[in-house]
């Protein structure tokens, strides 16, 4: 799966918005806290029976707070047959240092 950094997903976001699903894979409580506008949510225990939610062909990022659940998730979503996928490297704790700053941190 592809690494992106906090910093490479703001520009992917500023060039191309429309085309590229952010999965936001924390918890119910977590995204109450701070996320990136215009995520989709589903928590990680959901993914396997809210897959079909998702297009296989679509560009995916998935993120968690740090990236350790988005990178296991990612791997599920490539081993069901998703063909792009990446995984935000340091999760949303990474864009809130780097892109977004004024945002919640926990």
């Amino acid at each position: 799966m592809r690494e992106i950094s906090a910093e490479e997903l703001s520009e992917l976001l500023r060039e191309n918005n429309n085309n590229i699903t952010l999965l936001d894979v924390r918890e119910h409580w977590e995204t109450e806290v701070c996320q990136i506008s215009g995520s989709t949510h589903i928590s990680m225990m959901e993914i396997p029976s809210r897959l079909n939610e998702l297009d296989a062909e679509a560009e995916i990022v998935v993120l968690c707070h740090h990236g350790i659940r988005s990178r296991q998730v990612a791997g599920f979503l490539e081993a069901s047959g998703f063909s792009q996928v990446s995984n935000l490297v340091g999760g949303i704790d990474a864009w809130a240092m780097s892109v977004e700053p004024a945002m919640a941190k926990y």
